[in-house]
């Protein structure tokens, strides 16, 4: 019973969060802040990470297609749809559910043990809507344009890598990232990547916000908030890719 719970409070809390604005430049300029944090602040990670499984992709491929009957330019083809289909949307929102998670979670829980959503509400703001409703925007905004950077970036990462370990020539690797391409396929993973992106600071922003206790429940609460954002961006995982490609 306890999951109903906490479903039933979760909803009630995104019902508040998407409450009407006291004062919509207030929120705007709270939007342009998260885009930063959240967003701008997460370009370093996502460049690295994507550069790195795109050459991992690239050399794994390039071994497992080995037998002379398969072409060299299905490495290409096998990089191309594991970055666009899967690793860019899912395990790029993995990590940044990792960091951005940790960090809302964090930063509300402490709000609320160091009595400030109170003074929010005593003043009359909807505190869950000027906490968490920027926060959701950015990451819902931003996370398909990481998305887009991780996949260009491992794309080249694969390129740049299998060049130097001499496993795809140029010619067979620009052929088969090209090699009967799908548009649909790019959609699909900014539709995970923007799902994803509501769970990774709605979730954590729901435990930050019942916090209660001092430091160490605020650090359950972290803990709790990027824990339940894995579980549930891996079962949406499931049920888009079946919604939308089976």
């Amino acid at each position: 019973m306890n999951i109903f719970f906490h479903f039933g409070r979760y909803f009630l809390l995104m019902k508040r969060a998407f409450g009407k604005p006291e004062k919509i430049s207030i929120y705007r300029d709270r939007v342009f802040e998260e885009m930063y944090i959240l967003g701008v602040g997460s370009l370093g990670i996502v460049a690295i990470i994507s550069v790195f499984i795109g050459a991992v992709i690239t050399i794994q491929s390039a071994f497992s297609f080995s037998n002379p009957l398969v072409p060299i330019y299905a490495v290409g083809v096998a990089m191309r749809d594991s970055m666009i289909l899967e690793f860019a949307p899912t395990i790029v929102s993995l990590i940044l559910a990792g960091k951005i998670g940790s960090s809302i979670a964090s930063e509300i829980g402490t709000m609320r043990v160091s009595e400030q959503i109170d003074a929010l509400e005593i003043m009359g703001i909807n505190s869950a809507g000027f906490l968490i409703l920027p926060k959701i925007i950015a990451a819902v905004f931003f996370n398909p344009i990481l998305t887009i950077f991780s996949m260009f970036l491992g794309i080249l990462g694969g390129y740049i890598f299998g060049l130097m370990a001499g496993v795809v020539t140029d010619y067979e690797y620009i052929y088969g990232i090209t090699y009967q391409f799908i548009p649909y396929d790019v959609t699909y993973a900014l539709i995970k990547s923007a799902v994803f992106a509501f769970i990774m600071a709605s979730v954590p922003a729901y435990h930050g916000y019942y916090t209660r206790g001092g430091a160490l429940e605020v650090g359950q609460s972290s803990t709790k908030g990027v824990v339940y954002s894995f579980i549930l961006i891996l079962a949406f995982d499931l049920i888009l890719t079946q919604l939308l490609l089976v």
